[in-house]
């Protein structure tokens, strides 16, 4: 038996994470044969068949099943050898920030131009993501969410508390009565939304125009005078947009902003000064 190469184990856990060869491609962006002959060589290494190969797609084997515990943790400990010594760096490389997709753009992108002048080493990849990045292998460096991960293992502040209110354009609202008004929500993804599950309650029989997974979208609809959606306040330039508060329905949802990253990446220098830029952003101006 020979040592195999990590590279293989790689390519072995992503084949079982997507299923088939070309999903393990697409993820490792490489060729499907490139993917095969990888596994060949894991297998050539250990000296054991690790898939049995159909013509409709590849089967572990028992063996196969049993290693991948033991590929998993290897995985695990090589990222984890990846965030320790990034730690040592200076102010330099990429730091990705994972946040809601509003929030990205409408919150974080319009005020980092003095953090990217203060950080000239550092290149920041902001990813307006709607799915829970994982922080344990290193898919972000930091993440802003509106839940507290219970995981071990990260570090985890609170940003601030962010309130809703109900929003349409003053236009829209001078030519509809309240009986007339429509809506416009989250989709099945995030039905269950506290600010979504409010709007639910407080339309009764009235009408969703439009839905959306996007709160950006929702925000351009209502300023396109669409129908009343509910928005954090503190996101949108609504006078700009002439877009007004709706005084009659009071949002009472407020909902915790978390910075969250891994312990261990949080000792990166390059990763805690954009996180500090971060939480500076969400001080109050007195501060």
């Amino acid at each position: 038996m020979l040592t195999p190469d990590w590279d293989d184990l790689r390519y072995f856990l992503a084949l079982i994470d997507a299923g088939t060869l070309s999903g393990a491609a697409r993820a490792t962006g490489v060729e499907h044969t490139t993917v095969a002959r990888r596994i060949d060589a894991l297998e050539a290494a250990l000296g054991m068949l690790l898939f049995d190969r159909f013509p409709k797609g590849w089967s572990l084997t028992a063996m196969g099943s049993a290693l991948v515990p033991h590929a998993r943790k290897m995985a695990d400990d090589m990222h984890g050898l990846m965030r320790v010594a990034s730690g040592s760096a200076s102010l330099s490389g990429v730091v990705r920030i994972s946040a809601p997709p509003a929030l990205a753009a409408y919150v974080l992108a319009p005020r980092l131009k003095d953090m990217l002048r203060r950080l000239p080493g550092i290149e920041v990849d902001l990813r307006g993501e709607v799915r829970t990045t994982d922080l344990m292998r290193r898919e972000s460096d930091i993440a802003l969410r509106f839940h507290r991960p219970t995981a071990p293992g990260l570090a985890v502040r609170q940003l601030t508390s962010v309130e809703y209110g109900l929003y349409a354009s003053a236009q829209y609202l001078a030519e509809h009565s309240s009986q007339q008004w429509e809506f416009l929500g989250y989709d099945e993804l995030l039905r269950d939304a506290p600010q979504q599950l409010w709007l639910d309650k407080i339309r009764g029989e009235r009408r969703y125009c439009l839905r959306s997974n996007d709160l950006g979208a929702l925000f351009q609809a209502a300023v396109a005078g669409c129908g009343l959606a509910v928005l954090p306040h503190s996101f949108f330039d609504f006078q700009r947009n002439d877009l007004v508060a709706v005084d009659a329905e009071v949002c009472p949802v407020k909902r915790k902003l978390w910075l969250i990253m891994h312990e261990d990446v949080r000792r990166s220098a390059p990763v805690r000064a954009v996180a500090d830029e971060i939480v500076a952003l969400f001080l109050p101006a007195d501060v």
